[in-house]
């Protein structure tokens, strides 16, 4: 009995060991969330969100515990226009005085291969709340030149902005409904 209890030890202090935290380097700026939405149909409107946190949970051995944490200040939007990211801050579009973050939170990792998994999550803009799947594929881990260690990943996933009841969706036209999100992500483990 003795043995099959130090057996079952070993088993539960190996797969803890393989899992690892990581905190989403925005410190450094290793981590981005930019976005593209089509401008009335004829060229597209590129941004990104400057100020955000956040981290995961990953265990290669054991995907089904991975999760991932991030927090968005949504008035950090830059779409390199001023008067445009001012019209975007408003309540027709993010109305940031009201909801000056948004949250995603992940529900499930289901591994894919080749590196690749589908991250399903909820994310919270505007007050609402609604699932979001991400597809995701491994960039790449390991030592990095400060004696840390570091995992990146990349993802894109496609947002609508009549989901989160965004009032000028109307009037940009049908082309402008999809959001297409890309997140470069790179987390320094913690120690």
């Amino acid at each position: 009995m003795k043995t099959f209890l130090l057996v079952l030890l070993a088993l539960a202090t190996a797969a803890s060991a393989s899992a690892v935290e990581y905190e989403i380097d925005t410190q450094g700026a290793h981590a981005f969330i930019e976005f593209r939405i089509k401008h009335l149909g004829f060229s597209w409107l590129l941004g990104r969100f400057d100020r955000f946190q956040g981290s995961f949970h990953y265990d290669a051995r054991h995907p089904e515990t991975n999760r991932v944490s991030v927090t968005i200040d949504v008035a950090s939007i830059d779409t390199n226009h001023a008067e445009r990211d001012r019209h975007l801050r408003s309540a027709r579009f993010f109305d940031t005085d009201r909801y000056p973050r948004a949250r995603f939170r992940s529900t499930r990792w289901e591994p894919l291969g080749g590196g690749r998994a589908r991250l399903s999550g909820e994310l919270t803009l505007r007050g609402i709340t609604r699932p979001v799947v991400i597809e995701v594929t491994e960039v790449g881990h390991g030592p990095d030149p400060w004696g840390g260690y570091r995992r990146g990943f990349e993802g894109t996933t496609t947002l609508k902005l009549s989901d989160w009841k965004m009032k000028e969706a109307k009037i940009l036209g049908p082309a402008a409904e999809e959001i297409l999100v890309y997140l470069s992500i790179e987390g320094v483990r913690k120690k």
